[in-house]
């Protein structure tokens, strides 16, 4: 062989290991695990949805994991994974979307073609489309609205915060948006968004160096297309308290969601001191945060409610916050499970039958106002240490499966942090309280926030003046209830009452109207 032919051959091995080098891996050895995992990841997400194609990255993942593979249909691609007890899905959030493979490790060999067509050779056939497009367009024409009022209101907040913006709409697009989107469209999609040029692999488990190269290979084969992915857009800053009431037939009481701008994210280190206050103030799920112990726990008035410094995915579903969701763009937020309507109390208790709107006033406020008090007065010590504790012990519960564990420490790389849930401990532990009360008066305001509240229609009027107007909602309970409160939960309740709200704006949107 001529000598210039050695240079050039050797050239290209260079740049092509070059290119599997330069892969993002991240790896989980765990020699004792009966099973493998694999995660491959890409930085897309529902914001890499063209502007009148919203919920193409969904369509385009679900053809890809819910389709056929490999010239296999779907129904027959599950029968073979049955007897091996293996699984896989697609997961979608705003930035990135993870395909996640689960196998035992006695039976990686055969699992891993079904890995490599499911990513590689997607079938994209206009049946499995048809399927899943309509399944798609149910969701975001009657799902969203009927299934769970709680989740409604959450995706209406993000279209109230980020309006305007590629973060605004759900991941599965809007109603009109579907619509359009054509089989075609989806082909395009995956080469151009899908490609060997923002996929990043995670593996753990009991797993050879064989199958970890033969993946790296494998994925070099994408789509050489050049993927730049787009920058989240930005919370808006609202002017006072801005109000948006959804106006439903049916409802199910009153959802509330609220949410302000944060401009930190996990990979500020300023984040853990505010996890602190957060787990203190409304620790999702959690019966001793101070939202829940005031709204359900002393009032009975609902089944929870929580806050989040960062976006909690499938609240009502999860304990744990999951991993997969990793965001640059953030928000804080309340969320105030729903409270009972006027209707419902005039049914239920003879001695309110004058009352004109529920209990989703007085909620808000009684909410804020404890707000208001931590930015004020700051948490005390022992708060503080109690918390800072139990925190500490809690989030090592995060990942306590392999594919947990995976996906969290993918995620840390997001965030440019090696180990986060590790990096995190060390930070929580290191945490003061005048860190933590300073966190709390730089980054928690509540003189403009974003507000959605999903009630019944024959609420929204009147809750729509009440809040325009900042009249007194005194709360409404059964002289049953109120006959056994103590003096001190009715005088604070008399001061929640007339608790002022810096309200600008209420907009009152009917419920066919969202999501179009």
């Amino acid at each position: 062989m001529k000598t210039s032919m050695k240079i050039f051959i050797v050239l290209v091995a260079a740049l092509f290991a070059g290119h599997l080098a330069a892969m993002d891996v991240t790896e989980l050895k765990l020699d004792k695990s009966s099973k493998v995992v694999m995660k491959v990841r890409f930085d897309n997400g529902s914001i890499a949805d063209p502007a009148d194609k919203r919920g193409l990255t969904y369509a385009t993942a679900q053809m890809m994991a819910n389709g056929g593979a490999g010239g296999m249909s779907y129904s027959d691609i599950q029968d073979k994974l049955f007897p091996w007890a293996a699984s896989y899905y697609v997961s979608v959030d705003k930035q990135v979307t993870t395909f996640t493979f689960q196998v035992p490790a006695d039976f990686v060999k055969d699992f891993y073609p079904i890995v490599r067509s499911v990513l590689l050779e997607p079938n994209f056939d206009e049946q499995d489309f048809s399927r899943l497009m309509k399944a798609q367009q149910n969701y975001v024409d009657q799902t969203i609205r009927a299934s769970s009022d709680e989740e409604y209101s959450k995706a209406a907040l993000e279209d109230q915060l980020f309006r305007g913006g590629n973060m605004a709409h759900m991941v599965q697009g809007t109603s009109a948006s579907v619509q359009d989107i054509t089989l075609e469209d989806v082909k395009a999609h995956y080469t151009n968004a899908f490609t060997r040029n923002n996929v990043s692999i995670g593996i753990a488990g009991n797993y050879s160096n064989r199958i970890l190269k033969r993946l790296q290979s494998d994925l070099k084969k994408l789509s050489k297309a050049e993927f730049a992915p787009p920058a989240p857009s930005k919370a808006r800053q609202p002017d006072g308290i801005e109000v948006e009431i959804v106006a439903k037939n049916g409802a199910f009481g009153s959802a509330i969601f609220t949410g302000a701008p944060l401009p930190i994210t996990r990979a500020n280190d300023e984040f853990a001191a505010l996890m602190i206050a957060n787990s203190w103030m409304g620790e999702h799920r959690k019966s001793y945060s101070r939202l829940y112990q005031k709204i359900r726990q002393t009032r009975s008035m609902n089944y929870g409610d929580y806050s989040y410094i960062e976006w909690y995915e499938n609240g009502g579903r999860f304990q744990l916050p999951p991993s997969g969701v990793p965001r640059a763009s953030n928000y804080w937020a309340i969320w105030i499970r729903p409270v009972q309507i006027a209707t419902q109390l005039q049914a239920q208790y003879p001695e309110l039958a004058d009352v004109n709107i529920g209990h989703a006033h007085f909620a808000l406020r009684l909410a804020v106002r404890e707000f208001d008090l931590l930015i004020e007065n700051g948490m005390s010590a022992e708060d503080f240490e109690n918390t800072k504790t139990f925190l500490r012990s809690y989030t090592k519960l995060y990942a306590q499966s392999p594919a947990a564990q995976l996906g969290w420490l993918m995620d840390s790389r997001f965030y440019g942090r090696s180990d986060y849930l590790a990096e995190l401990d060390k930070l929580l532990q290191a945490a003061t309280l005048e860190q933590v009360n300073e966190a709390i008066r730089k980054y928690w305001q509540t003189d403009n926030m974003f507000v959605t509240i999903v009630t019944d229609q024959s609420e929204a009027p009147a809750l729509a003046a009440s809040l325009i107007g900042n009249l007194p909602s005194p709360m409404s309970y059964s002289e049953l209830v109120k006959s056994g409160l103590p003096e001190d939960v009715l005088a604070e309740d008399d001061a929640v009452a007339v608790y002022p709200l810096n309200v600008r704006k209420v907009t009152i949107v009917e419920s066919a109207d969202t999501f179009r």
